[in-house]
Protein backbone atom coordinates (compact mmCIF):
# COMPACT_ATOMS: atom_id res chain seq x y z
CA UNK A 1 0.00 0.00 0.00
CA UNK A 2 1.16 3.25 -1.12
CA UNK A 3 2.24 5.70 2.28
CA UNK A 4 2.94 9.21 2.93
CA UNK A 5 5.47 10.36 4.86
CA UNK A 6 5.66 13.95 5.28
CA UNK A 7 6.57 16.73 7.93
CA UNK A 8 5.07 20.55 7.33
CA UNK A 9 6.35 23.52 8.11
CA UNK A 10 5.66 27.14 8.67
CA UNK A 11 7.70 29.48 6.44
CA UNK A 12 9.32 32.83 7.68
CA UNK A 13 11.97 33.70 5.67
CA UNK A 14 11.41 34.69 1.77
CA UNK A 15 15.20 33.43 1.19
CA UNK A 16 13.66 30.29 -0.22
CA UNK A 17 12.10 32.20 -3.42
CA UNK A 18 16.12 32.25 -5.18
CA UNK A 19 14.53 30.94 -8.83
CA UNK A 20 12.05 28.45 -7.55
CA UNK A 21 9.64 28.10 -10.10
CA UNK A 22 6.14 27.64 -9.36
CA UNK A 23 2.98 25.70 -10.98
CA UNK A 24 -0.56 26.97 -10.03
CA UNK A 25 -3.03 24.36 -7.81
CA UNK A 26 -6.62 24.67 -7.44
CA UNK A 27 -7.73 21.88 -5.25
CA UNK A 28 -10.89 20.62 -3.17
CA UNK A 29 -12.58 17.72 -1.52
CA UNK A 30 -14.68 15.89 -2.40
CA UNK A 31 -14.57 14.23 1.14
CA UNK A 32 -13.10 15.90 3.68
CA UNK A 33 -13.66 13.47 7.22
CA UNK A 34 -11.29 12.38 9.60
CA UNK A 35 -11.07 8.85 8.45
CA UNK A 36 -10.51 9.58 4.87
CA UNK A 37 -10.25 12.42 2.29
CA UNK A 38 -10.42 12.46 -1.57
CA UNK A 39 -9.17 15.00 -3.29
CA UNK A 40 -9.43 16.85 -6.56
CA UNK A 41 -6.34 19.01 -7.71
CA UNK A 42 -6.17 20.74 -11.28
CA UNK A 43 -2.05 21.26 -11.70
CA UNK A 44 -0.92 23.80 -14.29
CA UNK A 45 -2.63 21.50 -17.33
CA UNK A 46 -2.95 18.52 -15.60
CA UNK A 47 -5.90 16.75 -13.01
CA UNK A 48 -5.38 14.16 -10.44
CA UNK A 49 -7.42 12.63 -7.65
CA UNK A 50 -6.17 11.75 -4.51
CA UNK A 51 -7.70 9.05 -1.58
CA UNK A 52 -5.63 9.64 2.07
CA UNK A 53 -6.07 7.76 4.69
CA UNK A 54 -6.10 9.06 8.55
CA UNK A 55 -3.54 10.60 9.81
CA UNK A 56 -1.05 13.77 9.64
CA UNK A 57 2.56 12.67 9.58
CA UNK A 58 1.75 8.90 7.87
CA UNK A 59 -0.99 7.97 6.02
CA UNK A 60 -1.86 5.77 2.75
CA UNK A 61 -2.09 7.68 -0.18
CA UNK A 62 -3.54 6.62 -3.74
CA UNK A 63 -3.27 9.34 -6.43
CA UNK A 64 -3.77 9.07 -9.79
CA UNK A 65 -3.93 11.29 -13.11
CA UNK A 66 -7.14 12.28 -14.59
CA UNK A 67 -8.04 14.71 -17.73
CA UNK A 68 -7.78 18.50 -16.48
CA UNK A 69 -11.43 18.93 -18.04
CA UNK A 70 -12.62 16.37 -15.43
CA UNK A 71 -10.38 17.78 -13.20
CA UNK A 72 -12.07 21.75 -13.43
CA UNK A 73 -15.35 19.58 -14.04
CA UNK A 74 -15.54 17.79 -10.33
CA UNK A 75 -14.07 21.04 -8.68
CA UNK A 76 -16.95 23.43 -10.42
CA UNK A 77 -19.79 20.87 -10.16
CA UNK A 78 -19.45 17.78 -7.14
CA UNK A 79 -16.37 19.25 -4.34
CA UNK A 80 -17.24 20.48 -1.37
CA UNK A 81 -17.14 24.46 -0.69
CA UNK A 82 -14.22 25.60 0.20
CA UNK A 83 -11.58 25.44 -2.71
CA UNK A 84 -7.68 26.19 -2.00
CA UNK A 85 -5.85 27.56 -4.93
CA UNK A 86 -2.08 28.33 -4.35
CA UNK A 87 1.18 28.22 -6.27
CA UNK A 88 4.05 25.33 -5.40
CA UNK A 89 7.28 25.53 -5.76
CA UNK A 90 10.20 23.17 -5.78
CA UNK A 91 12.95 24.01 -3.79
CA UNK A 92 16.36 21.99 -3.02
CA UNK A 93 17.92 21.98 0.23
CA UNK A 94 20.41 19.47 1.94
CA UNK A 95 20.49 17.37 -0.68
CA UNK A 96 16.58 17.14 -0.74
CA UNK A 97 13.17 18.36 -2.09
CA UNK A 98 11.28 20.52 -0.46
CA UNK A 99 7.82 21.86 -1.40
CA UNK A 100 6.78 25.47 -0.77
CA UNK A 101 3.03 26.14 -1.17
CA UNK A 102 2.14 29.70 -1.32
CA UNK A 103 -1.25 29.98 -0.71
CA UNK A 104 -3.94 32.87 -2.36
CA UNK A 105 -7.45 33.90 -2.03
CA UNK A 106 -8.91 33.92 1.44
CA UNK A 107 -5.63 32.20 2.82
CA UNK A 108 -3.20 34.78 0.77
CA UNK A 109 0.19 35.01 3.05
CA UNK A 110 0.33 31.50 4.44
CA UNK A 111 3.54 30.00 3.38
CA UNK A 112 4.15 26.58 3.50
CA UNK A 113 6.84 24.06 3.57
CA UNK A 114 6.72 20.01 3.00
CA UNK A 115 9.36 17.77 2.93
CA UNK A 116 8.19 13.79 2.16
CA UNK A 117 10.46 11.13 3.87
CA UNK A 118 10.93 7.65 3.58
CA UNK A 119 11.14 6.89 7.28
CA UNK A 120 9.19 8.74 9.99
CA UNK A 121 12.25 9.19 12.21
CA UNK A 122 14.19 10.25 9.48
CA UNK A 123 16.71 13.17 10.73
CA UNK A 124 16.05 16.26 8.47
CA UNK A 125 18.02 19.46 7.95
CA UNK A 126 16.08 22.24 8.30
CA UNK A 127 16.40 25.07 5.40
CA UNK A 128 17.10 28.75 7.56
CA UNK A 129 13.81 29.93 6.04
CA UNK A 130 11.17 27.33 7.71
CA UNK A 131 9.60 28.42 11.47
CA UNK A 132 7.53 26.33 13.53
CA UNK A 133 6.39 22.42 12.16
CA UNK A 134 2.99 22.25 11.80
CA UNK A 135 2.47 18.65 10.75
CA UNK A 136 0.92 17.48 13.89
CA UNK A 137 -1.49 20.32 13.90
CA UNK A 138 -4.84 19.49 11.95
CA UNK A 139 -5.96 23.18 11.68
CA UNK A 140 -2.96 23.33 8.86
CA UNK A 141 -3.59 20.34 6.60
CA UNK A 142 -5.20 21.49 3.09
CA UNK A 143 -8.30 19.21 4.23
CA UNK A 144 -8.76 21.89 6.97
CA UNK A 145 -7.96 25.23 5.49
CA UNK A 146 -10.13 24.23 2.21
CA UNK A 147 -12.89 24.18 5.27
CA UNK A 148 -12.49 27.41 6.52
Amino acid sequence: MPVEIERTFLVTDPSWRGDAPGTPIRQGYLLRAVERTVRVRRIGDAGAITVKGPGLRVRAEFEYPIPAADADALLDTLCEPGTIDKVRHTVDHGGRRWTVDEFCGRHNGLVLAEIELDDPDETVDLPPWVGEEVTDDPAFSNAALSAR
